[in-house]
């Protein structure tokens, strides 16, 4: 018999972690997996619109190695059992990426806007949920045990997200939109319809 997806244990704020234990849904824990859970699905999202084989193969290893990292973090230290590990090689793995985006795109000049193709900018997002993740990570790890490889791994996934977008934008030929601080300015031309104006 199929299981069924929803199952009414959660209806009243708990959830379960890995090994059973029952806890609240707002508890650090969750928190750390769940944004990292919502990291690797603005991965998949942005992975919707890229075309380019590599980028696509980067972006897979990365879902796939954050999805170890979620197991990691919801399964406690005093479990009876291991979860999905991240290595030293996983980490130095996006350092190699990283690097060889940066081969197209060149050193960054300025600092630039989230945005351009896409891709790009579903990218960026990624990247900025992945250090919220990284930030809820830091938090448990002053409570509870947190691998070190976890940690370092989410934050140079966000590198290279960061790599990725400008990557993409290369791919299409587009320049990233570059910081503003005071030239841009908001100039919008007047129809003469003053309630349209307003509105």
């Amino acid at each position: 018999m199929r299981s069924k997806l929803y199952t009414r244990t959660g209806d009243k704020g708990e959830t379960s972690l890995a090994d059973g234990k029952r806890v609240k849904k707002f508890c650090p824990r969750v928190e750390a997996y769940g944004e990292v859970d919502e990291a690797n699905s603005c991965i998949g999202a942005a992975r919707a619109f890229v075309d380019d084989p590599l980028l696509d193969h980067i972006l897979a290893f990365v879902q796939h190695r954050l999805f170890n990292v979620s197991s990691s973090l919801a399964t406690p230290p005093d479990a009876p059992f291991a979860p999905p590990h991240v290595t030293e090689e996983d980490i130095a793995a996006l350092e190699r990426a990283i690097d060889r985006f940066e081969a197209k795109t060149g050193a960054l000049r300025s600092f630039i806007l989230p945005g351009g193709s896409k891709a790009a900018g579903l990218l960026h997002l990624a990247r900025t949920v992945c250090r919220r993740a990284e930030r809820r990570m830091t938090l448990l790890a002053e409570s509870e045990q947190v691998e070190e490889t976890l940690l370092r791994f989410v934050n140079r996934a966000s590198d290279l997200l960061f790599a990725a977008a400008r990557y993409a934008n290369a791919l299409e030929g587009r320049t990233d939109p570059a910081w503003e601080k005071i030239g841009f300015g908001l100039e919008l031309e007047t129809d003469g319809d003053e309630e349209t104006n307003r509105a």
